[in-house]
């Protein structure tokens, strides 16, 4: 395992320890033995509380991740911008498809979004849920939502999908408990986008009625909860 910060600050001040001067045999000051000759006693105090509040600060810097912080909103369109008195609760990358079927309307055969069918992952990469017909956000914790899409912009990514402000209609928590990490979700943004284009409109004739294709996408979801 690499070394620390901490652990390098500890051995630098062993070593200053270790390279004190001998105290002068005209100090009054008590003396404590070190490695190479006499440390002050009042030194080897410093010493131990520099390195009290080094661990000190450390064991801070742990908990803070672990209580959480506040994340930052996204810099998006006005358009797609969640309501000013909700806070970003959950962010998940997709990775998946948007399935589209060849259907007849109103005389013309087009491409039509049946579902998306991407697993979210965290911020180290970890799959935390599933993302399907709904369109449904389902956390591994079993809690879910369901939304539907009130606002779209286009992706900056031309061959991609739209980004999206999308209004949590029925958000569930899990089973067991009652809650979860989207029991509470009102808003969720698609943003980042990219892929996920149906395919080119000439590929659904009258020739392939009810053909599915996958397009395979990737982008980020954001999620809202009214603020605390």
């Amino acid at each position: 395992m690499g070394r620390t910060f901490l652990s390098d600050a500890f051995d630098f001040l062993d070593l200053l320890h270790t390279r004190v001067p001998h105290v002068s045999r005209f100090s009054k000051e008590p003396a404590l033995s070190g490695a190479e000759g006499w440390v002050p006693r009042t030194s080897a105090k410093l010493f131990a509380v520099t390195k009290f509040l080094l661990l000190a600060s450390s064991l801070i810097g742990l908990v803070g991740p672990l209580r959480g912080q506040d994340i930052p909103r996204p810099s998006v369109p006005d358009q797609i911008k969640a309501p000013a008195n909700e806070d970003v609760i959950l962010v998940a990358h997709a990775t998946g498809f948007q399935i589209y079927t060849c259907e007849l309307t109103g005389g013309t055969y087009g491409w039509k979004l049946k579902a998306p069918d991407a697993e979210l992952r965290d911020s180290q990469g970890a799959i935390i849920g599933h993302h399907f017909a709904g369109p449904t956000w389902k956390h591994n914790d079993g809690s879910e939502v369901t939304g539907k899409a009130v606002a779209k912009v286009d992706s900056p990514q031309a061959d991609s999908i739209p980004w999206l402000l999308v209004t949590g209609v029925l958000a569930r928590g899990s089973s067991h408990s009652g809650n979860g990490a989207f029991a509470r979700v009102a808003t969720i943004q698609r943003i980042n986008t990219h892929g996920g284009q149906p395919p080119p409109a000439a590929d659904c004739n009258a020739s392939k009625p009810n053909n599915e294709a996958k397009s395979a996408y990737t982008a980020d979801y954001y999620f809202y909860a009214p603020a605390k």
